[in-house]
């Protein structure tokens, strides 16, 4: 009897085919993160993106105001708009120099004013002692939150010839100037009453040399008598946001840095500027920072207390590219004025970040700091 010994082959299996990979927890997140943010991103780009651009290209057209700025009329002119205010002799280059030098003392005065008051008056909300922080902290924001418009109106009456500012000082003596129609620089009065360079009669050393058409007197004149009234307003306004961010950075400094340092027998004023102060470093560039970019950026308040009167003395370069745009309706140059002012804006806030930066031993609390 024989025996089938043939043994079957196994049968061949198949590998699996792989899975196919979804998109993951990783990529729904992804996905569902753009599409929350894809409203602002369309909104932002068809109401800043768009417009910067569209004012980038008027700035180097000859676009007249009418029809679309992209028309076929509309021509390219290159730097022409840009050079009509940096090189070419003329009005437009002297207004601009006018509102830059303007704008340079009132961010000179303002942003050290309203940095320091909002300091101040941090520390004193942070005072221990203190009773009633809540109504201070809220009497020192009100202006801020308070419409500058409506501010700026109550100061063209108490600083008007016959104010309340002039009926003050008229208890101590002295006879107050009308504020907003007086357009003397505070340098050049205090050249003339030590007798350098009196006002009629400016030695011609300072009124030879020139830069952007304007003399080097007409430079070192400093803000005027109707400036230095913008600049009250402002600082009044400005120092309550910057308080409050003063305010909840001191808060959370340990108590235990200060209590160590009054240990070891340091001074109020040492503690202040060895232990306090670097430690608001990051806060106080912010400030300084936000100061600066909004002081170049003024234009409600001159708009609405003098329109750059009294002789340009109160023109900024803000309000100086809309009166360019929308009053003379030379859009080309105000859209130049506007970029210049950014590009300004910039460069300043790179060299502020470079001053302050973090030093490597130094005693503004830098890494190696001790």
């Amino acid at each position: 009897m024989s025996v089938n010994t043939t043994i079957a082959a196994p049968e061949a299996t198949s590998s699996p085919a792989p899975r196919r990979r979804g998109p993951g927890t990783r990529g729904r997140e992804n996905l569902a993160g753009w599409l929350f943010v894809a409203p602002a991103v369309v909104i932002l780009g068809l109401f800043m993106l768009l417009p910067i651009l569209m004012a980038a290209w008027v700035s180097v057209s000859d676009w007249t105001g009418t029809g679309s700025p992209f028309s076929s009329k509309v021509c390219f002119v290159g730097g022409e708009n840009y050079s009509a205010l940096l090189s070419e002799p003329g009005l437009a280059r002297t207004n601009f120099a006018t509102s830059v030098r303007n704008n340079f003392y009132f961010v000179l005065f303002v942003v050290p004013l309203q940095t320091a008051f909002a300091l101040f008056l941090a520390m004193v909300l942070n005072h221990k002692r203190l009773r009633g922080k809540n109504f201070f902290r809220t009497a020192y924001y009100f202006p801020t939150v308070t419409s500058s418009v409506a501010i700026s109106i109550v100061f063209l009456f108490l600083f008007s010839s016959t104010g309340t500012v002039n009926a003050l000082l008229a208890l101590f003596g002295v006879d107050g100037p009308s504020w907003f129609a007086d357009g003397r620089g505070v340098f050049h009065l205090a050249l003339d009453a030590l007798g350098i360079a009196p006002l009629d009669n400016p030695p011609s050393l300072l009124t030879r040399p020139e830069l952007l058409g304007l003399p080097l007197y007409d430079w070192i004149s400093g803000p005027s008598v109707a400036m230095c009234s913008v600049i009250i307003l402002c600082v009044w306004t400005t120092t309550g946001t910057f308080m409050l961010m003063f305010y909840a950075a001191l808060l959370n400094i340990p108590e235990g840095v200060n209590e160590a340092a009054l240990i070891d027998g340091a001074s109020p004023w040492q503690r202040f500027r060895h232990v306090t102060l670097p430690m608001l470093r990051p806060t106080l560039f912010l400030v300084i920072t936000l100061g600066l970019i909004a002081t170049w950026q003024v234009f409600d308040q001159i708009y609405v207390l003098s329109k750059g009167a009294p002789g340009n003395t109160t023109l900024t370069p803000a309000y100086l590219s809309y009166s360019t745009s929308f009053i003379d309706k030379e859009w080309g140059q105000g859209s130049a004025i506007a970029f210049m002012l950014f590009f300004l804006i910039v460069l300043l806030t790179v060299v502020q970040r470079w001053l302050l930066r973090e030093r490597t031993g130094s005693r503004w609390g830098g890494k190696d700091a001790t």
